[in-house]
């Protein structure tokens, strides 16, 4: 590992102050994914700034409006218990789907959803695009895209919430530098803005190798994910794992679902694990829309989730994964037996 300088804000002004500084930075949460990432020298930062003593990013706050705020620094185990989040499932069982308490309890909800991608490639050294793209097609891509593939990126998103967060229609509090756009707040006297947005716009697919899975300029960091008020909305999450324990899934689906009377009013399904974005399904949800929830209609909606998937040379089998992961969340979100183990 590289030497580095360590800082340990306590303040969202004071962090602020330190991603301004030269040099390559990182922002350290739970680090479960940094440390690994620094020992193996993907990532050799000049400056790692611990945001864990800011005490404003680890709270679980109910709005005014009903919305829930979620510190940044929330820890993925305070989450899981926080009566809050009842409304929620789908959130507290990608959480669950996780298996280990370990990274339950050190891993942050900030962390998790920016946490890097596990593409063999990347964590072996050869970058996030991979020589482009060609090692991935001329190699195995058993675990890479079948769907936003056909630039140079072939990774996939590696959290296993911001699905269920999109799902839900979550919005993210970022700040930085007054120069990055936005309203200038008051921060202990730092200058700097505030932005908001729905969180699906927090991943981009990067087209050259020195950009990253996120829009965060530098000198930005992401402080609060902040949920609406769905209680009128079932929502649900379901992986398709090849065994119980931490790995990753194969594909995943969240789901969040309006339904009166027995019909699906309104919906959204973001699929996991098979994009470099979590990927929102449109088709999904149009094939649900005016229909009740049944095996069927949960059946025509993951066929038109992955009408569009354009597998690799070793990774067709995650279509049939995808498809079942979409179907299966939409009967779970409805309270349906999924027919899964």
């Amino acid at each position: 590992m590289k030497s580095f300088a360590y800082a340990s804000p306590t303040t969202e002004g004071e962090a602020l102050s330190l991603l301004a500084e030269p040099g390559e930075i990182e922002i350290l949460a739970g680090g479960t994914d940094l440390v690994g990432l620094m020992k193996k020298m993907i990532i050799t930062p000049d400056l790692v700034v611990n945001i864990l003593d800011i005490p404003s990013l680890k709270t679980i706050e109910q709005l005014d409006n009903g919305a829930i705020a979620i510190g940044a620094a929330v820890t993925l185990d305070e989450v899981l218990a926080h009566p809050y989040l009842d409304p929620y499932p789908a959130i507290g069982q990608a959480i669950e789907g996780i298996s280990s308490m370990q990274l339950q309890c050190q891993g942050t909800i900030g962390g998790e959803v920016l946490q890097r991608p596990q593409c063999w490639y990347f964590r072996g050294g050869r970058g996030l695009l991979a020589a482009g793209g060609s090692a991935v097609e001329d190699g195995d891509s058993r675990y890479h895209a079948i769907f936003g593939n056909d630039g140079a990126a072939k990774f996939v998103s590696a959290s296993r919430i911001a699905p269920a967060l999109i799902a839900l229609n979550a919005t993210a509090r970022v700040i930085g530098p007054v120069a990055t756009g936005g309203s200038p707040v008051g921060l202990n006297g730092e200058d700097a803005s505030e932005r908001f947005f729905p969180i699906e716009q927090l991943f981009r697919i990067p087209r050259h190798e020195g950009e990253r899975e996120s829009v965060l300029a530098r000198g930005e960091f992401l402080t609060h994910i902040i949920l609406p008020d769905r209680r009128n909305f079932a929502s649900a999450t379901y992986e398709v794992r090849q065994g119980a324990g931490p790995d990753f899934p194969l594909a995943a689906a969240a789901a969040s679902l309006r339904i009166e009377g027995g019909i699906v009013r309104e919906g959204e399904i973001v699929l996991g694990q098979v994009a470099p974005t979590p990927w929102i399904s449109r088709a999904a949800v149009a094939a649900l829309i005016g229909q009740p929830v049944n095996e069927q209609t949960a059946e025509a909606a993951g066929l038109a989730a992955v009408t569009a998937a354009r597998p690799l040379s070793h990774n067709a089998y995650k279509v049939q994964l995808a498809k079942t992961a979409v179907k299966r969340a939409i009967l779970r979100a409805a309270g349906q037996e999924t027919g899964g183990f």
